[in-house]
């Protein structure tokens, strides 16, 4: 016993014994935090195995570089090798909780797009035991620091080096092959992140992700107007017929596109206390004019919001990895909504009450065609007025008014919602429902952001009333993507009284609402299945504009050729008689699992995973090679996104030099500001500023 501590003594105490602490160390934590941290689904025996073996190659040959140095110096190498790793698990860990993803190279370029906000959030994620991500550096240092290990200043021999380099990449070698015999083509075929990670490790992944988003690049660089066959022959494939009794019934009319921020399905008449969360968008879902669709899912990948926006305007995907509006938003050729409804004689306009560069709406709104995009510096400047991620909903939707009642009409003007935000904090001032007693700070939040959304939507339904816009206007009302993660699922089996959560229930969980409102148009539930990607042309539809001829993904959701397959981004998918969810088979109606399917069940499930995936490739195809730069869509001009200026100076004197007179403030000859009523406190008690602000706003 005494030999064997004499030699562990003496191995820790050189450089090639510390090394192999620190890889032991790191290995050790790294599995550790795979099974506390994540869920990975391993199952059996050799995915146990890969999962705890995978941290061990990469380690042992990102560590081995330190071993080149000399003295002191490789030991510093080795700590700030294994600080650098340790943050990247320790980000992805943060990252997961919320998303259950990891995140990606796409991910990692855009940040700077999304981090103006992200501090609160990502500190709510955090739990003390995270840090422990961090535990093996601590560790070494104070056994650094307190000398109970001693530098060793003897150089490692370079045959020693590169003799370890060699085993990790052996390693590897074995680990892999046993990978692809477990999962063939884990590699070349498109997997769920899941997958790379359990059987090859997290930090394999991020060099994998590398390689396939380099890929991707080149993919556009090579791209040629003949790429575009396949996505013609799918097109035209997919064309539906047109729905009589809706096609053109809200033809000329203005567009109000409202996006309710993490708004989920379930909360549609959903209580608490026998008290209605949301009464307005009840009442708004079952109006005798409101299309509303019960079977609707968000199919938002890593972009989330910025997912549902591009699919919203262009009826093709987000990204597998990243975000669309990020990577290809500035350079991208698009035919949108916004450019498609503005060469019919729309003026169109977005609102949004934060930063301008948040998911690069910037760059994106100018390549989708929007004459106008009122950011946060349009908007009057409180610390009081904001939360989280910009202008809470009352005080947004009020001091959008000024602007609204300047646009020539007809107008598609998007207005975007934030309140009702991850981690869904709200302030006692504005808190008017309780919250619910799940024991989950995340979850029990959740009922009372919406709830004052829903407060914010009846003050400003209530003004398009007051002044004639509701009668003249397309009202259409979605849910971007979930407010509450699969990782809250015991949260989840209470706010749905349910005593268990299966995979089936988390994919009917992605359900959002989808109201559409027009004045004369036969209302009431539509139970057809359909998701995001099939806004647009439904939209257009109502609206008398053809689109028989546009590279659209999705399809009108009233037409009765739709195919009823709601298609997510990880290949899983919802179609009216079965549900897809990894290798599991249900039955939609019921929720069963399908254990043995039949010869003609086989044969259905194989057509529809064929063209979920042939969905998927064509979006990926349009976006990736920027396809649309080689395709002349019939009587419709290309973007030019020189055009466009989003400068408040710019903008405020091209509204007030636009005189078509067919604006809402043309037409009364007076503002209509004032008939906008809010019971926001912040306002209230600041009235005098506010309004000055407001006034100074509409007329410069």
């Amino acid at each position: 016993m005494k030999n064997i501590k004499s030699i562990a003594s003496k191995l820790y105490t050189t450089r090639i014994g510390f090394f192999l602490l620190a890889v032991i160390l790191f290995w050790f934590k790294t599995y550790a935090m795979y099974k506390t941290k994540f869920s990975l689904g391993e199952k059996g025996l050799v995915q146990e195995l890969l999962l705890f073996f995978n941290p061990l190659a990469f380690t042992l040959f990102i560590f081995a570089f330190a071993l080149f140095a000399k003295g002191k110096k490789s030991y510093i190498i080795l700590l700030i090798l294994d600080f650098v790793l340790s943050t990247w698990l320790f980000s992805n860990i943060v990252y997961y909780r919320e998303f259950s993803d990891f995140i990606t190279v796409s991910i990692m370029k855009s940040f700077s797009s999304v981090s103006n906000n992200m501090g609160s959030s990502a500190f709510a994620l955090m739990k003390p035991t995270d840090l422990l991500a961090y535990a093996d550096v601590v560790v070494l240092v104070v056994l650094l620091a307190f000398k109970k290990i001693k530098l060793d200043k003897k150089p490692v021999k370079k045959r020693v080096t590169l003799s370890i380099l060699a085993l990790a990449v052996l390693i590897f070698t074995v680990n892999l092959s046993t990978a692809e015999a477990d999962r063939p083509q884990l590699l070349s075929r498109t997997f769920d992140r899941n997958y790379i990670i359990k059987y090859l490790g997290l930090n394999v992944y991020v060099v994998y992700d590398g390689i396939k988003t380099e890929q991707t690049n080149l993919v556009k660089a090579k791209a040629d107007s003949n790429d575009l066959n396949s996505v013609l022959d799918y097109v035209k494939s997919n064309q539906t017929s047109k729905n009589v009794e809706y096609y053109g019934k809200a033809q000329g009319k203005n567009v109000f596109v409202i996006h309710l921020e993490s708004f989920q399905q379930f909360l549609i008449d959903y209580k608490v206390d026998g008290q209605e969360v949301t009464p307005t968008l009840n009442k708004f879902y079952h109006d005798s004019n409101t299309v509303s669709f019960d079977n609707f899912f968000h199919q938002v990948a890593q972009g989330k919001t910025s997912d549902a926006e591009t699919m919203l305007e262009t009826s093709l995907f987000g990204l597998p990895q990243g975000s669309a509006m990020v990577t290809a938003g500035t350079d991208n050729t698009f035919q949108a909504a916004p450019a498609l409804l503005n060469q019919k004689g729309y003026t169109t306009a977005a609102f949004h009450g934060d930063v301008g560069t948040f998911w690069n709406r910037n760059n994106a709104y100018k390549s989708w065609g929007y004459d106008y995009f009122f950011d946060s510096s349009y908007y009057p400047s409180n610390e009081s007025y904001e939360l989280n991620y910009g202008l809470k909903d009352k005080i947004f939707l009020k001091e959008s008014a000024q602007y609204i009642e300047q646009l020539p009409q007809p107008f598609y003007a998007k207005l975007i919602t934030v309140t009702n935000h991850y981690p869904y904090p709200l302030d006692s001032q504005n808190a008017s429902f309780p919250k619910t007693t799940t024991g989950d700070s995340t979850v029990d939040g959740y009922v009372q952001t919406a709830h004052y959304l829903d407060q914010a939507i009846n003050e400003f339904l209530t003004y398009l009333k007051q002044t004639g816009l509701y009668d003249n206007s397309v009202i259409m009302m979605y849910g971007d993507h979930y407010g509450i993660s699969s990782n809250h699922s015991d949260a989840i089996k209470q706010l749905l009284n349910k005593n268990d959560f299966t995979k089936y229930d988390d994919a009917m969980f992605q359900k959002v609402p989808f109201m559409i409102h027009a004045p004369g148009i036969k209302g009431g539930v539509n139970h057809t299945y359909g998701g995001e990607i099939d806004v647009l042309p439904t939209l257009l539809s109502l609206l008398g504009v053809d689109h028989s001829n546009n590279i659209f993904i999705g399809s009108d959701l009233l037409s009765e050729d739709h195919k009823q397959i709601v298609s997510f981004r990880n290949g899983d998918f919802v179609a009216k008689d079965f549900t897809k969810v990894g290798s599991k088979i249900f039955n939609t109606s019921t929720g069963e699992e399908i254990l043995e399917l039949t010869t003609e069940q086989q044969a259905t499930i194989k057509a529809e995973t064929k063209y979920v995936q042939i969905q998927l490739d064509t979006s990926d195809q349009v976006i990736n090679g920027d396809l649309l730069r080689f395709y002349t869509l019939p009587d419709f001009k290309t973007v030019n996104k020189s055009d466009y200026s989003y400068v408040k100076s710019k903008a405020i004197k091209k509204l007030k030099s636009t005189k078509k007179g067919t604006s809402l403030l043309e037409k009364l000859g007076k503002s209509t500001v004032d008939e906008y009523k809010t019971d926001a406190p912040e306002l209230n008690d600041t009235s005098d500023s506010s309004s000055s602000s407001t006034s100074t706003s509409a007329n410069n």
